[in-house]
This record gives C-alpha cells, structure tokens and sequence, in this order.
C-alpha cells in the first residue's frame, strides 16, 4: 500500500486539479452576481463587492492553503478541500435567499454582507487547493519555476475557460441552481476520487461534507424563490394587481420596472409614463401617428398605449434582455405588429445604427438595477438620440436619484449640452430629498410647457433660469468620464 504521505498525484491529475479548483472560483464568483441581485440590485457597488469578496477569499484560501502545504501530505488535504468545496456550493444557494430576504434593499453592508455569504468559504476552501497541488507536485528544488508555472498557467485557463462558459454558455442554458448543484456535485465527486486513489479512508469529514451537501440541496427547494423566470441579465417576476384583475407589475430583481393593463393599453400606473404621455399629446396633435424609438422595453406600456391612443404609429424597441421580452408575451399579453417591433439589442449598439431624422419621439427607459446604464447617459448618445430625431422631435427621459440628486444634475447638463431646450419634470418632494423617478424632455424647438402644466396633477416643472440653477456645476457625462452609479445616491451619504 502506498504511504499517503509519499503519494504524490501525476501531472495530469494535478493539472486537472488545478483547473477544476480555479475555474469553480469564477464560476461561483459570477453566480453569486446573479443569486443577490434580486435583494439588492446590480450596481457597480454590488458587482465591486463580489469580486472584492471573492479576491479576499481568494488570498485567504492560497495562504492558508500554501502554510497548510508544509505541513500536512496532500492525502490529508486535497480531498477535504474539494470536498468541503463542493459541499459549501450545494449551500449557496439557500444561504443567499435567506440571507438576502433579510437584508433587501440599498444599503451598502447589506450588499456585502450577501456578497460574503455567498462568496468566501468555498471560494476559500478551493483557492486552496492550488498550493497544496504544487507542494504535493514538487519532488525537488531544481523544477519550482517548471511546476509552479505549469500549474500557475493551467489554474489560469481554468479561470478563463469558466469565465467564458458560465457567462456565455451556461447561463444562457439552464438556471443559476443548475449550475450551482452540478458544480457542486463534481466537486464533491472529484475529492471522492482523490481520496480513492491517494487510500485515503472514510472519516468524518467526508461524511460531514455529504451530509452538508445534502442538507443544501434539501434548503434549496424550500428557500425562498424570487424569480418566475431568471433571464440573461435579471430575476424577472410578475405579479397581479390586487386592486386590479387585469393589471400586472413586471419586476426586474429589486425594481418595479413596468405595470401593465391587459385589459386597457390606455392605463398609466407610473407617473412618469404619464408625463411623457401627456409631453407627446401637447407635442403632437392628438391623434396623429408618431414614429417612436424606444431605448429599453421593459413591458412595453408606452409602446401599447401610443398605438391605441394614435392609430397608425409605429414604435420600435430596443431591449438588451431576450427572456423580458418572452415574459412580455408569455405573461403580459405583447402581441408584437399593429406598429410595435422589438429588437434584442443593445439600446446603444441600435441607436447607432438607426436612419437620421427618422423619429418623432425617442424614449430613455433603460435601466441596470436603480441607474441608467453608464453608457445610455453621455454626451455621446445624446448626439446619437438627436441624430435620430426629426428636426421637430422630442427626447424623454425617465431617471431614478435620491438625495442630493447629483446624477440627474449631470444628466441633465448633458442633455443641455446638446439640446437647446430642455425641462425637468417630478413630483415636487423628489426635488427635496425624497428622490424617485424624474423626466427630462428636451427638442430642438420649443417645449409646450404652457399647455403641458395643467395635465401632470401638481408635477414640478423645472425649465430655464430655475434649470440653469438647479444644474448648476454638474460635469457633462462623457464616454470616457461617466461616474452614473456613484451619482445615483442610495450608497452616498
């Protein structure tokens, strides 16, 4: 029998080791992304806290794991490393839906709290197999630089090829749990075969780790599911009004995204669906057609209520997310014709591509999490947006801020910097402190501000001197300067 303490695993088995460990580390890392993003949204703050995390984990797990290395033989180690991984992976899942019931909302600890919970003890437990692999690897001196590099580059590739297929491959194929159960299941089953071929025997830690990981499987059927269908990029759900059969409530992980009324196209629950309503009744005689071009979908509400209420116009909808759209039909009745076109694109990739002078009305209703996309606020789209429109057409915005309302200042000097005439439309305790949805209309002619005032029910309408002041010194967002999630204010003091 060989003496565990002289086994010494081959190059190929240390190099698939090596692999599996590194890969499972980023497989978990951008999971974990997705498992939190229902309590807490996705910002950039919650994107830093993961990989933050998961880097703390990741130092953690190679120091201890290399200090581990010099004292113990692999045959102790390896096994119940990949083993106490795997298990730790089966309870993932469970621990950030409990967790994140606990802690949902914006607060920044909350977002690290899940993020910890999800991230650091199996991706510790598992950084910490690499080092282990090395020291069992090494049989002298004269070959460190070989193995440490070899082992170094192949842990690498493991992370590149995991990075790639989860993200591409995986994701877009089966559910977030899927992916999680089956890591963990080949976890556990590859640290049962080191313990096999190394002699190593039965103990408790074996037994203890399937046990964990049945006891994660088993809480994962009772925790808490916030998702009817987990897209590319969100937990979608939809709900049904109970002050309203026919009314449903898209939501996108922690937003309110779209209400709409199966039975009525005309129905605006948002106010600021009804500001931008109400901005194109005044802004085009009512009842004649527009050409509009939508930047985000969501459920498609303003599309459907401006080819109801304006027969014969035409709307077309950019939305980044395939599975929003197969909710919409699915669940919110979208039949797509009668002058509603969608497309699975980037808002900014197919605003570049649309005719110039083509559109009456553009629309900005984009977000990831609480924030308009960095990249759907600069001074760059907002010529893009102009581009498109007919000399007479209008641009409206809908933004989300809290507090001192620094992103939508920003915003707003942007669109300014662009568009001669631009107003800004809220309920006026979001001027004060209370924040919530605000919208931007902006053209190159004149705003019926007049006419449009007795329609919005006690709005604010911020236009001008009181714009110009209310702007103040707030920096034009560019493509190479644009700070939108740091703007937006429930992580600021």
């Amino acid at each position: 029998m060989t003496d565990d303490k002289r086994w010494q695993p081959g190059a190929g088995l240390a190099g698939v080791l090596v692999v599996l460990a590194s890969g499972a580390v980023l497989v978990l890392e951008i999971l974990s992304l997705r498992l939190i993003a229902p309590y807490v949204g996705v910002t950039l703050e919650t994107n830093t806290a993961v990989i933050g995390v998961a880097l703390s984990a990741i130092a953690v797990g190679a120091w201890i794991g290399g200090a581990a290395a010099d004292r113990l033989p692999p045959t102790v180690l390896l096994g119940p490393l990949l083993l106490g991984g795997g298990a730790l992976v089966f309870v993932v899942t469970p621990l950030v839906r409990f967790v994140g019931e606990l802690v949902r909302g914006e607060d920044a600890s909350g977002v690290l709290l899940v993020a910890f919970a999800a991230v650091f003890a199996p991706a510790a437990l598992l950084s910490a197999v690499p080092p282990v692999v090395v020291k069992a690897r090494l049989a002298s001196l004269d070959e460190t630089g070989t193995i440490v590099g070899r082992l170094s580059g192949l842990g690498t590739v493991g992370s590149i090829v995991a990075t790639f297929g989860t993200g591409f491959v995986l994701v877009a194929m089966v559910p977030t749990t899927v992916i999680l159960t089956g890591l963990g299941a080949v976890l556990v089953l590859a640290g049962l075969v080191v313990l096999r071929v190394s002699r190593g025997g039965v103990n408790r830690q074996v037994v203890g780790s399937v046990v964990l990981a049945l006891l994660g499987v088993g809480a994962t059927t009772v925790a808490p599911d916030p998702c009817d269908l987990e897209t590319a990029y969100h937990c979608a759900s939809v709900t049904t009004d109970p002050e309203r059969p026919t009314g449903r409530t898209l939501r996108l992980d922690t937003l309110r995204h779209s209400y709409v009324d199966l039975a009525d196209p005309t129905y605006l629950r948002f106010e600021y669906l009804k500001v931008i309503a109400a901005a194109t009744d005044v802004f085009r005689p009512a009842g004649t057609p527009v050409e509009a071009l939508h930047l985000g979908g969501g459920g498609l509400t303003l599309p459907r209520y401006l080819a109801t209420v304006r027969t014969g116009s035409s709307s077309l909808v950019y939305e980044i997310d395939a599975g929003v759209l197969e909710l919409d039909r699915s669940r919110l009745g979208l039949r797509e014709g009668d002058g509603i076109r969608t497309r699975v694109e980037d808002a900014r990739v197919g605003l570049a591509a649309a005719p110039a002078g083509n559109y009456d009305l553009v629309v900005g209703d984009a977000f990831g999490g609480v924030a308009v996309p960095w990249h759907l606020a600069t001074t760059q789209v907002v010529k893009q947006v102009d581009r498109t429109l007919k000399p007479t057409g209008m641009y409206a915005v809908n933004l989300i801020d809290h507090g001192r309302l620094a992103f939508v200042r920003a915003e707003v000097a942007t669109i300014a910097a662009t568009f001669p005439h631009v107003a800004l439309i809220a309920e006026p305790d979001a001027f004060t402190g209370a924040g919530g949805n605000l919208v931007v209309l902006a053209s190159r002619t004149p705003l019926p501000l007049t006419a449009l005032a007795p329609r919005l029910e006690g709005m604010r309408i911020k236009s001008g001197g009181e714009l110009t002041r209310f702007v103040g010194d707030a920096d034009v967002l560019t493509d190479d300067y644009a700070p939108v999630d740091q703007l937006v204010t429930p992580y600021r003091s």
